[in-house]
């Protein structure tokens, strides 16, 4: 049978594996992440931001090519709470969500659309540009590139389903996808970098680095060393004084995502809208994230429940009986942690059994394809939620 990841890519309308029944163990073995991961977890993040959420602009060595004003908006939104998903520069659905949480927040007419009034709100931060220039990181030539197999047998034997290739790496870590990355970076160079010498663009791309194999970053190669243009994400600076787990320290420096996050006290998610909303204990918005909910053979259960607790990169327990299209002769599995496990990063558990919340291995279907029932993020997104719930937070599905 084809894997979670392999259908999800292959069918984006169809259905893809929802997890809804992490291993019990909870949080995944150490030895499962690599040397370069584990290196990450001493040493500063040379790729973070370097501007804050408002006030002086990030320090960019080549001016972009081009203005970009609806990614520009995404990157400021996403900073501020109201993530689009994917940053992709695009008017979309997702997009559209991210205004109505920032309007609701800001007490403006929710309209879902750049209009007016939401321009000027954000023009306050009018000097966060759109994209920034990194140098992709040298220690990043230790980590280890290998396809995720189709088959459940064989990703169970893995001790990682890990990124496939660094163009992955590198897209989860700007919230964005190989085929972005691969327009920010024509011909292997940042776009703007029209001239100047070898030594002030960096070196070109080289075989190295797995290229992608089909789709519009085809022939596209990235390696540790070169600059690449990258959406200017920001909200990641991480105080590692604040994290015990040093995986999931790892896989929050990996993901560009900050430690600084605000507490919900409950959260809300409205199956027809597609969104996930977190308030604070004064019942104030504070984020907002497009997600996937159910199906029409595995409904979101919608009702009252909790958090029972948050496990970090969790192994993820297959149990064929628990998915209608799934035949019962199938094998149960246990499946290693990773970015690319069927539950992403995180698993948040709620009082529902075998439902939860949880990030995905295919971030470009959030919105756009179904579930068995479970809740499902990006990476990311999912990363940043888990650190703003605990055990006994409120969660309410909603039609």
């Amino acid at each position: 049978m084809l894997s979670p990841r392999a259908v999800a890519a292959a069918l984006p309308l169809a259905l893809v594996l929802c997890a809804c029944n992490p291993d019990a163990d909870g949080e995944g073995p150490g030895s499962d992440f690599s040397a370069a991961a584990k290196g990450q977890v001493e040493g500063a993040d040379s790729m973070a931001s370097r501007d804050p959420a408002q006030g002086a602009s990030a320090e960019i060595v080549i001016p972009d090519s081009e203005p970009r004003p609806v990614m520009q908006s995404q990157v400021v939104l996403e900073r501020l709470g109201f993530a689009t998903g994917v940053i992709d520069g695009r008017e979309s659905d997702r997009f559209a969500r991210a205004l109505t949480g920032f309007q609701e927040a800001r007490g403006l007419t929710v309209t879902g659309e750049l209009d007016e009034a939401t321009r000027a709100a954000l023009g306050q931060w009018s000097d966060i540009p759109a994209t920034r220039v990194v140098m992709i990181p040298e220690d990043w030539a230790q980590d280890r590139f290998v396809a995720v197999p189709e088959d459940m047998t064989e990703q169970a034997e893995r001790a990682r389903l890990g990124y496939e290739s660094m163009a992955e790496k590198l897209a989860e870590r700007f919230h964005t996808t190989p085929a972005v990355l691969a327009q920010l970076n024509p011909g292997g160079r940042p776009a703007g970098a029209g001239s100047g010498t070898e030594a002030e663009r960096g070196p070109a791309a080289g075989p190295s680095a797995p290229a992608a194999s089909h789709g519009p970053a085809a022939g596209v190669r990235f390696r540790p060393g070169r600059q690449l243009r990258v959406p200017n994400v920001g909200a990641d600076a991480i105080d590692p004084g604040t994290v015990d787990n040093p995986e999931w320290l790892a896989t929050l420096r990996s993901l560009g995502v900050g430690t600084a996050q605000p507490e919900a006290a409950r959260i809300v998610v409205d199956e027809s809208e597609g969104w996930l909303k977190a308030y604070d204990d004064a019942d104030q918005l504070i984020a907002m994230f497009s997600v996937t909910t159910g199906s029409e053979h595995d409904p979101l259960p919608i009702g009252d429940w909790t958090v029972k607790g948050v496990a970090y990169n969790p192994p993820f327990a297959f149990d064929p009986a628990l998915f209608w299209d799934v035949p019962d002769s199938e094998e149960k599995q246990r499946l290693p942690p990773g970015p690319n496990s069927p539950v992403g990063v995180v698993w948040i558990d709620l009082t529902k059994e075998h439902y939860g919340i949880h990030g995905t291995p295919v971030p470009e279907s959030i919105g756009r394809s179904e579930s068995h029932g479970c809740v499902r993020l990006t990476n990311w997104d999912a990363a940043r939620l888990a650190q703003m719930v605990g055990g006994g937070t409120e969660v309410l599905f909603q039609k």
